[in-house]
């Protein structure tokens, strides 16, 4: 009887793993395409002049926002699409770029959390127009990331393939689920991150953790880490911690100040960034609106650090902490910078990520207490990263598999691991007062004029 039900459990894991491989290489190999056009355009643009680093952000986003309304076009949405009403991907046809009304966009992971456990009718074939304005938008230098458009493009490849090929069409699922897998842990180098990420996505939607699900992340997770090594791929610049805590009491100290810092400002950064997607303001005015902040905001951050620190998802920022001597203020004021030009970013209508962004912000926060607890900077910094995916990307699991990943002394491995459950439970209460204060005022408001007639 045993066997009986452990047969075709294995037969069932086994497909899955299939298709998570045949979605990993595809899905890996579409998001590695995408990441190293991104890398080799900043490459160069990086090194322009300063009026270059502050204006071609800006460029980039318009670029995008043409992109996305005026080649694309439909009445989309900015708010997740409920399960109920998710219809069919529509086949290529002469209007392919054409926008349903239901699709998000600029925000990449809407899509992927909306058709979690229905991967099949997921929009890959409005990928390629996304493709566009997420190169103008983080090639160009805006303060967006790249694991959203490698998950993103990863899943739309494992689609594909399924979707086009009559013979795989019962590997729709676990092709792009490794898909999404492979995208990300070829961009991040580490398989688990892939896998976890894809699991954790799933479960805002609460799509059930089967055993064929997990083959087909941990599959496609292992495909993209295999892709990363073999094409010697440095997509990603991750902060390894190489000097242990001397003092177990500043270990423990600096784990609660780096991981409640890095928390709230992610996790207000976060609640941030999803108001903005919300707007139903015009494309032209949020234009207006963002591009004039993002400017504001680098220019400010030029100031205060350099002009480099306010170009591109946040690399640039921090080597600039690394390698000029500055003030923990300092080091607070660029990370908050950094936030902000992040939201103003979305505002405008760029089109990218946040997971890497939340890592250069939290990395920024967490070295403002590196003096002060005798912790060594560059512990300071991956403790501060990810707590920021903790508490912004509300991505604990794989916050926890990046630390381990990414390796180090044990000791500060242990202190990585205790900043990300601080910043997971300072997020979460970060959250829940801003939504709670915003309510209010959203009640205010609404009772005022009631109040004067």
């Amino acid at each position: 009887m045993a066997n009986g039900k452990l047969l075709p459990l294995l037969n069932s894991v086994g497909i899955w793993a299939a298709g998570g491989l045949l979605g990993g290489v595809v899905g890996s190999l579409a998001a590695v395409m995408l990441t190293q056009t991104i890398k080799q355009i900043l490459d160069v643009v990086s090194g322009l002049g300063t009026l270059w680093l502050l204006l071609l952000p800006l460029l980039g986003v318009m670029l995008a926002v043409l992109v996305l309304y005026g080649l694309g076009k439909g009445e989309p949405v900015q708010t997740l699409v409920p399960r109920r009403t998710i219809l069919p991907a529509r086949r290529l046809s002469p209007t392919w770029y054409s926008f349903p009304h239901d699709v998000a966009r600029s925000d990449l992971s809407a899509d992927v959390i909306a058709t979690s456990g229905v991967e099949e009718h997921f929009p890959w074939n409005l990928a390629p127009l996304r493709a566009l304005a997420i190169v103008s938008t983080v090639g160009l230098g805006a303060a967006m990331g790249t694991e959203s458009p490698a998950a993103h493009l990863g899943v739309a490849a494992g689609v594909w393939l399924g979707r086009t090929n009559p013979s795989l069409r019962a590997l729709v699922r676990p092709a792009a689920i490794g898909g999404g897998a492979a995208g990300v842990a070829a961009l991040m180098g580490l398989p688990l991150v892939g896998s976890f990420f894809m699991l954790e996505l799933s479960q805002r939607r609460k799509v059930p953790i089967t055993p064929e699900r997990v083959a087909a992340v941990l599959v496609g997770g292992l495909v993209g880490w295999g892709v990363n090594l073999i094409f010697k791929l440095s997509l990603i610049r991750l902060v390894v911690p190489k000097v242990p805590p001397v003092d177990l009491w500043d270990a423990v100290a600096a784990a609660l100040f780096i991981g409640a810092i890095a928390g709230v400002i992610t996790s207000l950064s976060g609640e941030a960034i999803y108001w903005a997607r919300g707007l139903k303001t015009p494309p032209a005015i949020r234009l207006l609106l963002g591009s004039l902040a993002m400017l504001v905001l680098a220019i400010i951050t030029a100031q205060i650090a350099s002009p480099a620190a306010a170009f591109g998802p946040g690399g640039a920022a921090i080597i600039w902490s690394e390698t000029v001597e500055t003030t923990p203020y300092h080091l607070l004021a660029v990370s908050l910078l950094r936030a902000a030009s992040t939201t103003a970013a979305v505002v405008a209508g760029g089109c990218g990520g946040v997971f890497v962004p939340f890592l250069a912000i939290g990395d920024l926060g967490g070295r403002v207490f590196a003096a002060a607890f005798g912790v060594p900077p560059d512990l300071a910094g991956a403790a501060g990263a990810a707590a920021g995916i903790a508490g912004g990307y509300r991505l604990p699991l794989t916050a926890i598999a990046m630390v381990l990943g990414v390796g180090g002394p044990q000791s500060a491995k242990l202190t990585c691991l205790a900043t990300v459950g601080v910043a997971t439970f300072s997020g979460l209460i970060a959250a829940r007062a801003a939504n709670q204060l915003s309510g209010s005022v959203r009640t205010m408001i609404r009772r005022k004029p009631m109040s004067e007639d």
